[in-house]
């Protein structure tokens, strides 16, 4: 009987995805795949359901799950520092001035708190494979933060002789927030409380620098 579905082997090859659309399209379900449900929920069959190939089509791209989840990793911390690069962008004045400065350190801050609390399961994600990433990269969100400091350096609010190692405590403690504050123990507060345990931390660190 004639049901008029095409066999596997007569599928034209005109109708085969290229290589490096499927890897990409892979990566992009896992991505998706993580904004909902964090680093768990990347799964190779459920990455190549939503991509439309067949589950051992992933084994030419990635040697087992936790390659894909590498990559996924990187995608989540690119995006974290795409949003804290867009905010900077919007802070007006020069490099090296005070006030300028302060703003930008604030907004790279408050981005990083924004992207943990509007997309849980990528800000989770993004962490979940630590030796994936050179952290401290240029256009990281440390190497964001370190530029800004540096910068606060040159307009004469930070001490230099304060400035080496400085990133860590205060990455530590926006870190922090975000994570009590999203998953942890304070994740049920009003929005506004959340808001405000957020701009103290914020000033906090402002006030610490100075």
């Amino acid at each position: 009987m004639d049901t008029g579905e095409v066999a596997p082997e007569q599928t034209p090859r005109s109708r085969r995805r290229p290589r490096g659309d499927v890897r990409a399209g892979l990566i992009a379900a896992g991505v998706e795949l993580a904004r909902s449900g964090g680093p768990d929920a990347v799964v190779l069959r459920e990455a190549t359901r939503i991509v439309g190939v067949v589950p051992n089509a992933a084994y030419r791209h990635f040697a087992d799950r936790d390659q894909l989840l590498a990559e996924v990793c990187t995608a989540a911390m690119n995006e974290l520092a795409d949003r804290m690069t867009a905010d900077l962008a919007r802070i007006r004045g020069k490099r090296g001035n005070p006030d300028a400065a302060r703003r930008r350190l604030g907004a790279i801050g408050s981005a990083y708190l924004k992207f943990a609390h509007e997309e849980p399961g990528l800000f989770a994600t993004a962490f979940a494979v630590p030796r994936q990433h050179s952290y401290a990269d240029r256009g990281t969100p440390l190497g964001l933060l370190r530029a800004a400091l540096d910068e606060l350096v040159e307009a004469g609010v930070l001490d230099p002789q304060r400035r080496e190692g400085i990133e860590y405590p205060i990455w530590s403690i926006v870190h922090g927030t975000a994570e009590l504050t999203g998953q942890g123990p304070l994740r049920d507060a009003p929005d506004a409380e959340l808001r405000r345990i957020e701009s103290l931390t914020l000033t906090f660190i402002a006030n610490s620098l100075t």
